[in-house]
């Protein structure tokens, strides 16, 4: 079996499950609409208009959202032994990690979706002239997020203190991705050009990329330790 086959066949098994259970996409859908209710009556918007905060509600939901639900991929696997079975197979350890990443990116995905749609929705905020460019952004932080949970989620499972350790160990590391892509998000919200954001653009790619490349070199050591 080829290593993209194998890579795959996880993102395949994993979404599989999910689509089954509904357990984490339904965990973070909710809290996604729930944070969009609540800011709805918590916002008094003849005081604050809500273009000029969207961006850093709409980060905030997304990794609270995402922590919720990336943070129990391997608890879910390890309740009946099933993470023990995947780890005695043949597969390449970095194949699993990015398996892993693949299929979580798609669930946050998803829910980067479901925000969008709720604070348009109560907030009837404009997008600006760059939609397609905002996603991407959005993307790009979902891709870092979740390399990054999906590795500290691997070593929370293995603890006492389970997904309550996750935020703890991923949240500081976040801070470089969450002050580039809220000020890209806010300046496109605010109908800025992409000119004024390909800075932020490009250090989101590099943090995306380097915390793939590092979840995929450590996995190894964090699942077999």
């Amino acid at each position: 079996m080829t290593y993209l086959r194998q890579l795959g066949a996880v993102v395949r098994k994993d979404l599989l499950v999910e689509l089954r259970s509904k357990q984490r996409l339904a965990t973070m859908g909710g809290f996604a609409v729930l944070v969009g209710v609540l800011f709805n009556y918590a916002l008094d918007q003849t005081l604050v208009a809500p273009q000029d905060i969207a961006a850093g509600l709409i980060w905030m939901t997304l990794i609270f959202a995402g922590v919720m639900g990336v943070g129990r991929t391997f608890e879910l696997e390890a309740e009946d032994g099933a993470f023990q079975g995947v780890l005695l197979s043949p597969i390449p350890r970095d194949a699993l990690y990015l398996g892993k990443v693949v299929s979580n990116f798609v669930l946050v995905a998803l829910v980067v979706l479901l925000v969008l749609g709720v604070f348009g929705l109560f907030f009837q905020l404009d997008y600006g002239n760059h939609p397609v460019v905002l996603v991407g952004i959005l993307a790009l932080g979902a891709l870092g997020f979740v390399a990054l949970a999906t590795l500290f989620g691997a070593v929370s499972s293995g603890t006492t203190l389970g997904d309550t350790l996750l935020p703890i160990l991923v949240f500081p590391l976040l801070v470089p991705m969450v002050v580039f892509g809220a000020s890209a998000t806010g300046r496109l919200l605010l109908g800025r050009p992409v000119s004024e954001v390909e800075g932020q653009l490009r250090m989101l790619a590099a943090f995306a990329v380097l915390a793939t490349a590092v979840g995929a070199a450590l996995f190894r050591y964090v699942v077999e330790d």
